[in-house]
């Protein structure tokens, strides 16, 4: 095959054949001293530390969320003993429950209110609703991506056990799942019957927070 010659501003001779405008966008940007050139290796630094940056900042949620809950556990010894202590030194909460899904393999401690602060520690307490354990629709929320990351696979007839500040244990049958608007205030509504209901942002891979929608999971009393 000889070579042949295109003429025109963005074509040059080439033997065989003549190049795509991508080939010559690529031939072009790998020359000594154009833009493109300039442009690859600082772009491709600022990428990956953008990359870097959000793998550690959801490592360090994560490890917080994780970390805290090791220091409830001594808060909540003490809540068994009668004895109200805070967490660590300036909490402005208190373990008000502790939460567990055999199936899950899931141990948590619920934490009173549910505040910014308080829900980056641990699932939260729903003011105004029963305590967990007790008579009528007790609510508890947590983040999507740390404590309530297992309502995910959490199986449709799954136990959900509480227990209380002392030490009183009720078991709880997980009759629905449903997903919500986060303005839907129906999932707060008294019952006249023991339950328990769950509640985290959805859907659960959403990347950006504050979500439209809620996943609820409604327990019933069993025991």
């Amino acid at each position: 095959m000889s070579a042949f010659r295109v003429d025109g501003p963005s074509s040059f001779a080439v033997v065989g054949r003549v190049l795509t405008r991508e080939e010559e966008i690529a031939r072009d940007a790998a020359k000594p001293g154009r833009p493109g050139r300039r442009w690859t290796i600082p772009v491709a630094i600022l990428l990956a530390a953008l990359a870097a940056w959000q793998l550690g900042a959801a490592g360090y949620v994560q490890a917080k969320a994780a970390l805290a809950q090791h220091l409830i556990a001594g808060a909540w010894a003490s809540a068994l003993k009668g004895e109200s202590r805070a967490p660590w030194p300036g909490a402005d909460t208190r373990p008000v429950a502790r939460l567990t899904v055999p199936s899950r393999g899931v141990a948590l401690y619920v934490l009173a209110g549910t505040s910014g602060r308080s829900l980056a520690f641990g699932p939260g307490h729903v003011d105004g609703t029963a305590l967990p354990g007790s008579s009528g629709n007790s609510v508890i929320v947590a983040h999507r991506d740390t404590h309530f990351a297992f309502l995910r696979e959490l199986d449709p007839d799954a136990e959900i056990a509480i227990e209380d500040a002392k030490g009183r244990v009720t078991r709880y049958r997980v009759r629905e799942v449903a997903v919500v608007d986060k303005g839907d205030t129906r999932v707060l509504d008294a019952a006249d019957t023991p339950q328990l209901t769950l509640i985290t942002c959805w859907p659960f891979d959403a990347v950006a927070p504050g979500t439209p929608y809620r996943y609820v999971v409604i327990a019933d009393r069993f025991a």
